[in-house]
């Protein structure tokens, strides 16, 4: 495994309409499964993935309060979609159209999660990235990492109410086709 951080080189790399990239976590957000898609846009063998954080491909550019919006939806059991930047670990980066759902049977403790991302249309990675600019930067702005955090959630939740939309119906309004 790579012990040190990767560096992101702003070189984006594409996969095909129509691929599927599809990877499963334990609880912990542990890699459990990852097929050969994710293994090539995450330019890792399998065996460096498993067992590995899912969070090993965060890119920085994805802000904190995305992922406890993601993290809060999954503990319900709903499903999420919502577009990702992730962070290969040769430093390129990859979008993608996250479909996210919990494990387990109803009524029972989640079991893990799993995640199935297909490439994103042009136009909602245009319409997203500002966004994600945007909490990012209210993030950067605070000292303490809780400060930060809850203040980007709230930048998000300003975002959602100044249109009137729930974070689905915003992704959904930005997704062609839908």
């Amino acid at each position: 495994m790579r012990a040190q951080a990767v560096e992101p080189t702003g070189v984006e790399r594409m996969f095909a309409p129509g691929e599927l990239i599809v990877s499963t976590t334990d609880v912990r957000g542990i890699i459990t499964y990852a097929n050969e898609a994710f293994c090539r846009m995450a330019a890792a063998p399998e065996v460096e993935l498993l067992g590995r954080p899912h969070n090993v491909v965060r890119h920085p550019d994805m802000p904190r309060a995305f992922f406890a919006y993601v993290w809060d939806v999954l503990s319900t059991r709903q499903e999420i979609f919502a577009y990702v930047k992730n962070l290969a670990l040769d430093g390129t980066h990859y979008w993608a159209f996250a479909h996210m759902t919990a494990a387990g049977r109803p009524g029972e403790p989640i079991t893990g999660y799993r995640s199935n991302r297909r490439a994103p249309s042009r136009e909602a990675v245009a319409a997203v990235e500002p966004l994600y600019r945007q909490l990012c930067e209210v993030e950067r702005s605070h000292a303490s990492s809780s400060a930060a955090l809850a203040a980007s959630i709230e930048a998000l939740a300003g975002f959602l109410d100044e249109r009137g939309m729930t974070y689905d119906e915003y992704v959904w309004s930005i997704t062609p086709g839908a």
